[in-house]
C-alpha cells in the first residue's frame, strides 16, 4: 500500500497527466486543471481485469505506472491483442463519452497505477466548455482513421508488410522512450497483425539474418529502418 508521500505525489502526476491529455490540449490551463482535480487514483495487481468487453463505460483512466493491455477474445478462446498503454497514455474514453458499453477487455499488464475520472465529471465539465468537443472529435477521428488503417492492413496485405508497418507504427508512438526499440513479445506481435508467432519469427529471423532487425528474449531493435520500410510499402 502506498505512503501518504508516495499517494500524494501520485496525485500530483495524475493531474499532470491528465492536464497535458491530448483531448484536453484546446482549454486554457485554469480549464485543465480543473478537470484534473477530480481525478483518483487506483491500483492494480499484474493480471488484475480493469474493466471488461460489454461492461458500463462510466470512467476514463490515464495510467500513471505500470501497462494496461487492452484486447478482444476470439471465438476459439484466444485473444486479439489491441494495444499495450503505456505510462502517460489515456484509454476508456470512447465509451465515456457515448455513454455505450466497453469495446474490449482491459488487464493489467503489470503491476499499474491510473488515474480515474467518472463519466459524470467529464460531461459536466464538457458541458460548461462546449469548444472543448471540437478536439476531442479531432482525435477521435485520427485513433478511427489509424483503427482503418490497420483493418485494411490485415485484409489487403501479405505478413512481412503487415508486420514491418505494425513494428514500424509502434515506434513511431510519444509514449516509446526508445524509438528504435520494441518490447512487444513476438506472441503479441502476431496477434497486432493477425498472423500466427510462428510466422512472425519466420519473418524476424530472416529480417535479422539481412541485418534489419536484431531479436532478443526481451525485445526487438530496428537496425535498418530504411529497409523496413521498403518492406513496409511492397503489398
Amino acid at each position: 500500500m502506498a505512503t501518504k508521500a508516495q499517494h500524494k505525489d501520485l496525485l500530483i502526476g495524475a493531474r499532470r497527466l491528465i492536464e497535458n491529455c491530448i483531448l484536453f490540449k484546446g482549454l486554457s490551463d485554469d480549464e485543465r486543471s480543473a478537470i484534473s482535480a477530480r481525478a483518483r487514483i487506483q491500483t492494480f495487481e499484474p493480471g488484475a481485469n480493469i474493466f471488461s468487453l460489454g461492461s458500463p463505460g462510466d470512467q476514463m483512466m490515464a495510467v500513471l505506472s505500470g501497462n494496461v493491455r487492452i484486447s478482444l477474445p476470439s471465438n476459439d478462446g484466444k485473444e486479439l491483442l489491441l494495444a499495450i498503454i503505456h505510462p502517460g497514455d489515456v484509454f476508456g474514453e470512447l465509451a465515456v463519452l457515448d455513454g455505450k458499453e466497453r469495446s474490449a477487455d482491459a488487464h493489467a499488464e503489470s503491476a499499474c497505477s491510473l488515474a480515474i475520472l467518472d463519466r459524470r465529471d467529464i460531461l459536466s465539465f464538457l458541458e460548461r466548455n462546449p469548444t472543448a468537443w471540437l478536439k476531442i472529435v479531432e482525435v477521435l477521428c485520427h485513433r478511427l482513421r489509424r483503427t482503418d488503417q490497420v483493418l485494411a492492413e490485415v485484409a489487403l496485405m501479405q505478413l512481412p508488410a503487415r508486420l514491418a508497418k505494425m513494428m514500424l507504427r509502434i515506434t513511431e508512438e510519444p509514449s516509446v522512450t526508445q524509438p528504435e526499440k520494441i518490447r512487444f513479445s513476438q506472441r503479441e506481435l502476431a496477434s497486432m497483425v493477425g498472423g500466427t508467432r510462428e510466422s512472425v519469427n519466420k519473418c524476424l529471423r530472416r529480417w535479422q539474418s539481412g541485418g534489419i532487425v536484431e531479436v532478443s528474449e526481451s525485445w526487438i531493435v530496428i537496425t535498418d529502418r530504411a529497409a523496413l520500410e521498403n518492406i513496409a510499402a511492397s503489398s
